[in-house]
């Protein structure tokens, strides 16, 4: 690869896309705030009326895994819930930084 090309390769993949934390958390406000709320306890009318589960429970933080929540943000959920999927709404870097920002959840 010429050093041109490395360059311009390199360029490129620093200048990509990438999902900041402030993006996650106007990702979460504009998708998943209404019913999970905005710190994730689900304390909404939706949580309550869904018996969404919340998410800043240490329990539930240990119990799911990374890959098992990008999976129902991709594809939404039965489990409970009728979250709707997002895998045609978002990339999967916003997925991924959603996933980051569920973990800012976990109780202190």
């Amino acid at each position: 690869m010429t050093t041109r090309l490395y360059l311009l390769v390199s360029t490129l993949l620093l200048c990509a896309p990438v999902a900041r934390a402030e993006d996650a958390a106007e990702l979460w406000g504009k998708s998943c705030k209404s019913c999970h709320g905005p710190d994730g306890r689900a304390q909404t009318r939706m949580g309550q009326k869904e018996a969404i589960v919340d998410m800043s429970r240490a329990a539930w933080q240990k119990a799911e895994t990374d890959a098992e929540l990008r999976e129902v943000i991709a594809n939404g959920s039965s489990r409970n819930t009728k979250m709707k999927a997002y895998k045609d709404r978002l990339t999967p870097e916003q997925m991924d930084a959603l996933v980051r920002y569920i973990r800012t959840f976990k109780a202190k």
